[in-house]
């Protein structure tokens, strides 16, 4: 993969001309500035900034203003490679709190679409219903230390309104989950999303995250995506880069709440 042509293309289709990524959003251009607003519940952020020193603090206040007009918290999603150089620091300055870093991964679909053998009793729910949406919530829950609530409210409204975006996997040992994972899809872009891939405890380390990412690597080749794409957490990242994920940038969340 040429890295500098996958990062320029990830930074044209998902930042500077991403369209709306979950029902009921739209897409604000302020400047050098794109800002994705959602509807209730759902997932506000600055998707791509192109800033200079002189300009950036004012930049920065008026996306604070945008959003605290429509009393939404939102996220700055800063990639290492933004300028300018001291953008974190100037987000620190003005009231942002920073959450750990990730690293965008990006990987060619076919090569990721393979078939990869469960260990001996479990089994892959592919149904997107509402059934799925609680086993989610129970391996989040576990896996991930975290309240889900919010995020399985904007899932159930994706269901609903854009069932074709969104594909539900959880891993089942018997009838109790032990990891799940969603694939994101967005028309008119190379990138499947894979997100969420999460393994209990007691589970891991026995190639159920591997089966995840070949279920939803299959699925996005079916429907013509030619790239996936993870923000990947430490943990995640040395076992995509084993199954030949390429590192393209680290990417950090920058929340604000008015």
């Amino acid at each position: 993969m040429d890295k500098d042509a996958a990062l320029a293309l990830y930074d044209r289709e998902l930042r500077r001309e991403a369209g709306p990524m979950e029902p009921g959003a739209v897409v604000e251009r302020d400047g050098s500035v794109v800002r994705h607003v959602a509807a209730a519940n759902g997932w506000s952020a600055v998707l791509w900034s192109d800033l200079d020193e002189a300009g950036a603090d004012a930049a920065i206040a008026a996306q604070v203003a945008r959003f605290t007009e429509l009393g939404q918290e939102f996220e700055w999603k800063h990639h290492d490679h933004d300028r300018p150089a001291d953008l974190p620091e100037r987000l620190l300055a003005a009231g942002f709190t920073a959450e750990p870093a990730e690293t965008v991964m990006v990987a060619e679909t076919a090569a990721q679409a393979v078939p990869v053998e469960l260990p001996a009793g479990v089994h892959l729910r592919t149904e997107n219903d509402e059934e799925a949406l609680r086993l989610v919530a129970e391996v989040h829950r576990v896996a991930f230390e975290d309240d889900p609530s919010r995020l399985v409210e904007r899932l159930r409204v994706q269901l609903a309104e854009a069932p074709d975006t969104l594909r539900l996997v959880v891993a089942m040992a018997g009838d109790r989950p032990v990891s799940a994972a969603r694939l994101e899809t967005v028309p008119g872009v190379s990138f499947a999303g894979l997100w969420s891939g999460g393994t209990l405890p007691e589970w891991r380390g026995r190639g159920i995250y591997r089966a995840l990412v070949a279920h939803r690597a299959a699925v996005a080749a079916e429907l013509g995506y030619p790239y996936l794409q993870v923000d990947a957490a430490p943990t995640s990242r040395p076992i995509l880069q084993r199954l030949g994920f390429t590192p393209l940038t680290v990417t950090t969340p920058f929340t604000f709440t008015p």
